[in-house]
């Protein structure tokens, strides 16, 4: 399978680059898509919600009134959960979230969301390229140059490019992320995918392994 390369100014290159069909054009599995997203979001939870029950709100100790001759219910403490101020019943404690998936559900999530770009005419192979000068004004110029100025876009790349990271900070829409690190939840939060010509070798090597 070919897929076309373009050039950083949105231009076609007029030549194709050779990839894997069993990554790029295979038949999309929804139900692992589900389960790589949901995991990530799900272990990404911090559970950290919380509640005080009687035993943890200050006060109490001490009988609010004696337990007969009054004409009101009986009462052993101010801190009951009926009582305003008093304890929660049942409410959230701090635990832990946690759900693992197969690598091999992972990869093939990841390779459905990229075989879905593909077909879908949102994914494009551009020639490697940097941003010497840090400008936000200079990768703006390309993200305009393919028309994806107001798309929420995915730039992977094959390896830390700090002066990329620093011009696409002021960008709203704009990711930059290593090929080899993207998530399928990373790779589904993008409308439009643009992978340099090394990162698609890399992410292949990543996903055929």
């Amino acid at each position: 399978m070919e897929l076309e390369v373009y050039k950083i100014d949105g231009n076609k290159a007029g030549r194709t680059i050779e990839v894997d069909e069993a990554i790029f054009a295979c038949e999309p599995n929804p139900h692992a898509v589900y389960l790589a997203v949901k995991a990530q979001q799900t272990n990404q939870r911090q559970g950290n919600a919380a509640t005080k029950t009687r035993g943890m709100v200050s006060g109490g100790g001490k009988k609010p009134w004696k337990q007969k001759g009054r004409g009101t219910a009986r009462s052993g403490s101010s801190r009951s959960p009926i009582w305003r101020g008093g304890g929660t019943v049942h409410g959230p404690q701090p635990h832990e979230f946690g759900m693992s998936v197969p690598k091999k559900v992972k990869r093939l999530a990841r390779i459905s969301v990229l075989s879905s770009k593909t077909r879908e005419d949102l994914l494009r192979v551009v020639e490697d390229f940097t941003v010497e000068t840090r400008k936000t004004k200079d990768l703006a110029s390309i993200m305009r140059g393919f028309g994806l100025e107001n798309d929420k876009t995915l730039v992977l790349v094959p390896e830390y490019d700090g002066d990329l990271l620093l011009a696409s900070r002021n960008i709203g829409n704009l990711k930059v992320q290593l090929a080899s690190d993207a998530s399928t939840l990373d790779l589904l939060e993008s409308k439009t995918l643009l992978i340099t010509e090394s990162a698609l070798k890399k992410l292949e090597g990543v996903l055929q392994s």
